[in-house]
């Protein structure tokens, strides 16, 4: 068991004071912190220290795979950590975006080699994600049905995208969903200023007002004060709004169009970097590439916890991957074996405190916002205290519970 110092990704979109409060700092802090990185992910390795040794997780990995991550592990996964733990602290909205399954990732990534260009895909790996509320963290997840989000356009009374309606109620498959996002944010250019004016004037009009979509319409005067001008806030009416409540996830599988609008929550996610962007962000965005990615017959789920069968404090949120598993225990004082009991592993303490005791009388207490790394060698780990306490896995078995 080795204590992470995990990474923090100073994004602008970020808190100043929730990821500093969950670890006990001051606040507000200097400037915005984004992500809480806990993982081996090149791009924000968190710290760990083996031998006395101060070094990476990253570089303790690549020391000796089998012996980190268990020979399955090792072996399905090519010698690296599959997963990446972060908490997300969004004050802002981030990017309307979407992630590459593992044959598009491999293939992008390729072709950008062979040309040797830049390009939107840093890694070969795919990149679902899940996203367990801490707070009320409201979200874009997917698209909506044809019809209600013609209504929603219709609702703008703008007539410029009556014929994205009109496109939308004609066209007799989901397909019709991401040609008219390709219209959206392809508005000529001429005419994109007023188009966006058009719509958020009106979407201020509606939001003071009852109605069906109401929350949606003022999500969207929100999101311009950090967007003026986008058209990711016009494309952003096509997307489901919702509000998930503290405890409750959201899965993102690949292909699922999603964007996060405010809130602080646990992520897990494929051990990538994979986003392609089409709008709400000062980054580069690639909307030819994401349109081609975005597949509009997904649907993006909320998932609620489900007992872990055997262990009464442990639930899991079920997804059909096998790079990650997430598991919440909540403690009340009595010891509880950890679950899951093999496999890499990251714990995550996000309130009280708890105490971890290995069989040979090994111990390691976490505080609210501490982390460790447990591998695959830490096995029959108890853990003593009241707390809440998240923990990431694989998804592979016999891992999963």
């Amino acid at each position: 068991m080795d204590l992470l110092r995990p990474i923090i990704k100073p994004y602008a979109w970020g808190s100043r004071e929730a990821l500093a409060r969950l670890q006990g700092r001051d606040v507000p802090t200097a400037g915005p912190e984004a992500e809480l990185w806990m993982g081996a992910h090149p791009a924000g390795p968190a710290g760990i220290t083996r031998g006395g040794r101060a070094t990476t997780l990253e570089a303790v990995v690549a020391e000796n795979p089998e012996r980190e991550l268990g020979a399955a592990c090792a072996v399905r996964f090519g010698g690296r950590l599959p997963f990446l733990l972060k908490v997300l602290a969004a004050e802002q909205p981030l990017s309307i975006q979407v992630h590459p399954d593992r044959e598009q990732a491999r293939a992008g990534f390729a072709a950008q080699r062979v040309g040797a260009e830049d390009g939107p895909y840093t890694d070969d790996w795919p990149k679902p994600e899940l996203l367990c509320a801490l707070s009320r963290f409201e979200v874009l997840a997917g698209f909506r049905a044809r019809e209600e989000a013609a209504e929603v356009l219709d609702a703008l009374g703008l007539l410029s995208l009556r014929p994205v309606a009109v496109f939308l109620r004609t066209r007799g498959n989901d397909t019709a969903l991401t040609e008219a996002l390709r219209i959206l944010l392809e508005w000529p250019p001429h005419d994109r200023d007023l188009l966006v004016s058009d719509v958020v004037e009106s979407s201020v009009r509606l939001a003071a007002a009852s109605g069906p979509h109401q929350a949606a319409f003022d999500a969207v005067v929100r999101m311009a004060r950090s967007h003026p001008g986008d058209l990711g806030l016009v494309a952003s009416l096509l997307m489901r709004h919702q509000v998930l409540e503290p405890g409750a996830a959201l899965f993102m599988p690949a292909g699922g169009l999603h964007a996060y609008v405010s809130g602080v929550g646990v992520e897990l996610l494929a051990n990538s970097d994979n986003v392609l962007r089409a709008g709400l962000t000062a980054k580069e965005v690639n909307v030819p590439e994401l349109l081609r990615i975005t597949d509009p017959a997904v649907r993006v789920p909320v998932l609620r916890p489900t007992d872990v069968p055997g262990s009464g404090r442990t639930r899991t949120y079920d997804c059909p991957v096998e790079e990650f598993a997430l598991y919440r225990t909540q403690l009340n004082g009595s010891p509880e074996p950890l679950v899951p009991s093999s496999g890499p592993r990251i714990a995550l303490c996000v309130e009280g405190s708890v105490l971890l005791r290995g069989p040979e009388g090994q111990e390691l207490p976490l505080g609210p916002g501490a982390s460790c790394f447990l591998s695959a060698s830490d096995q029959g780990v108890v853990a003593e205290g009241d707390a809440t306490l998240f923990v990431a896995a694989t998804g592979l078995e016999p891992h999963r519970h």
